[in-house]
């Protein structure tokens, strides 16, 4: 790659090879007969919805779970192939547009699968079902207005799902709980069966749901996280045993350089004071694009050249502080890793996270649109983005 651009002030590296091998680690824990419906919304949790889906789709994956009907048109526009599956509400004015690109809607009840079918138009639909999480979909129970959508004129019921939300832990009442989540769900198809309604597609597994409770099967299962290299927490993520390899890492880099005198401070709100002769370095990147501002004050760490140095004083929008006054080495223009690995170091986002306050999930999404995404992921690629850095 001969001439290849260098990267600019912050940037996301996604590693494709990585990515791959997690969709084969994972499609090996797939019970019989059971697809991959990767979960790409919120871009992707923060890697670029439409790289990742172009990957997907070279794999040979077709079925994608976004969250809205713009996410789905972007995909489209871009020439990502295959069924998509808006899991959220679409408001009527935006059908259109879910028809227009071939968008599977979900059916979040009976009154708005009413409403989507008095628009008098074809369309595609997954009928969301209610188990006991109690958020979206038409309760189990409710056999007659479950029948009453697919018997509507208009819709073209395509798929049926639940949505497991106890199935990320081994303790005994969630377990219990999400058995009987799957066995509510297996007994309405049984109902719909027996009803001569043909239920489609089935779908309830998640992330948490292949790792756990696999045997419960379906057609799909809507991987998100794990797709992407990790669970929510450190400790859910280690239950893999290594098995899955993080996706994206994040970077930025070093602005400006300056030494503080004993009693001088630092950003806003004077947060930082010095106590000794201190190098602090300003880096390229901020809260607008996604680092927590509960990592500054000394709470979050970056890496330098493979070492740990803390974030000092408040993260402001555009630019964050740390301390270097351990590395004389640093200069404006060196990269700096937030997420990743440097110098035989490491920082995970399920790191990031508990440091936060949070789950590894808010720290991907939130990445934010500013940030450049490089895709890389085979030796060749990978060296030259790193002779790119060093330019």
């Amino acid at each position: 790659m001969e001439g290849m651009q260098r990267p600019g002030r912050a940037w996301i590296a996604l590693n494709l090879e990585h990515l791959r091998h997690n969709v084969a680690a994972l499609q090996a824990r797939l019970p019989l007969g059971c697809q991959l419906m990767p979960v790409v919304k919120a871009n992707a949790y923060g890697h670029g919805a439409v790289p990742i889906a172009r990957e997907l789709n070279s794999l040979g994956i077709r079925a994608f779970c976004v969250a809205t009907a713009e996410e789905g048109a972007e995909l489209r526009k871009n020439g990502v192939a295959g069924d998509i599956l808006v899991l959220g509400f679409t408001p009527l004015e935006e059908m259109a547009l879910a028809r227009r690109y071939d968008l599977i809607q979900t059916a979040v009840d009976w009154e708005y699968a009413r409403q989507l079918n008095e628009l008098g138009v074809p369309i595609r639909v997954h009928v969301a079902v209610d188990t006991g999480m109690h958020r979206l979909g038409e309760r189990w129970e409710h056999l007659e207005r479950i029948c009453a959508i697919y018997a509507m004129e208009h819709l073209r019921v395509e798929g049926i799902f639940t949505h497991l939300c106890a199935d990320d832990t081994d303790v005994p009442r969630d377990r219990a709980f999400t058995a009987s989540q799957a066995e509510a769900f297996s007994r309405l198809l049984r109902q719909l069966e027996d009803r001569g309604v043909r239920p489609g597609k089935r779908h309830l597994l998640g992330s948490y749901g292949l790792l756990h409770v696999p045997d419960l099967g379906g057609d799909y299962a809507r991987v998100g996280m794990a797709l992407y290299g990790m669970l929510s927490t450190a400790d859910d993520t280690r239950r893999w045993g290594g098995e899955l390899r993080p996706v994206l890492s994040l970077h930025a880099r070093v602005a400006a350089v300056r030494t503080l005198h004993p009693g001088e401070h630092a950003g806003y709100g004077l947060d930082f004071t010095a106590d000794r002769e201190t190098r602090i370095a300003a880096l390229t990147i901020g809260y607008a694009d996604g680092l927590p501002r509960a990592l500054g004050s000394g709470v979050g760490r970056v890496l330098l050249g493979g070492r740990r140095v803390p974030i000092v004083g408040r993260i402001c929008m555009d630019q964050t502080l740390v301390d270097v006054t351990a590395i004389p080495e640093v200069r404006a223009g060196d990269p700096v890793t937030l997420l990743g690995e440097s110098g035989g170091s490491a920082i995970s986002a399920c790191d990031m996270a508990e440091q936060a306050g949070t789950i590894a999930n808010e720290i991907l999404s939130r990445l934010g649109s500013r940030l450049e995404r490089w895709p890389v992921g085979q030796t060749e690629p990978a060296r030259e983005l790193a002779l790119a850095l060093a330019r």
